[in-house]
């Protein structure tokens, strides 16, 4: 972790406005999903951010997690290194965001390294597990594992067909958007500085 003294002003106030996005609720759900997810010998860890944060620091689990939504052979981190040097640990991060983002989480889902390795914004670290998850529940390709309720379904397109008649009748209808002149007349209404002529 950075050797940083405490912040204070604008800096502090920003930092404490990030921290209270942080929910320790969906700190359980995302850690037993993990430990549904990987398998194996994963251990939940105690109950708090920081604890959050050290279980997920080294990268490992990360690694393991986005390996355990692909098929046996197909996994996009094929190495994962169990190594205490802290750029590797980072490196083992960066891997994690780039397979969860070709995995199909959108760009602005992700969290940043520095979120998560000096605790930054953990709620980002929060966003981009959801997001995962979500994403596996909406590829339903059978790698998921857990409860299919911790997560919700990304919406799919709707993409219609519509033949050159009909398209040729929606030109001719005035949508609701534009607006109707049904009932407008000018009756009643005087003209602009008519009472000033009266005078």
């Amino acid at each position: 972790m950075a050797n940083r003294g405490p912040s204070y002003g604008l800096s502090r106030e920003v930092q404490e406005k990030i921290e209270q996005k942080y929910d320790p609720e969906l700190e359980s759900r995302l850690e037993d999903w993990i430990v549904a997810q990987c398998g194996g010998n994963v251990e939940k860890p105690q109950p708090g951010k920081q604890n959050f944060q050290n279980w997920l620091m080294d990268g490992t689990i990360l690694c393991r997690l986005i390996n355990s939504l692909y098929p046996r052979g197909k996994e996009p981190i094929k190495k994962i290194s169990e190594t205490q040097m802290a750029f590797k640990q980072m490196e083992k991060i960066s891997q994690f965001l780039q397979a969860a983002e070709a995995y199909g989480v959108i760009t602005t889902d992700i969290f940043q390294t520095v979120d998560l390795w000096e605790g930054k914004d953990m709620a980002a670290v929060q966003r981009t597990l959801m997001a995962l998850g979500s994403v596996a529940i909406t590829k339903d390709d059978g790698q998921y594992r857990g409860n299919r309720e911790w997560f919700h379904r990304k919406s799919q397109g709707n993409r219609r067909e519509f033949s050159e008649e009909q398209l040729r009748q929606g030109q001719n209808l005035i949508g609701l958007q534009m607006g109707s002149n049904r009932g407008a007349s000018q009756s009643g209404m005087t003209g602009y500085g008519m009472h000033r002529q009266i005078m």
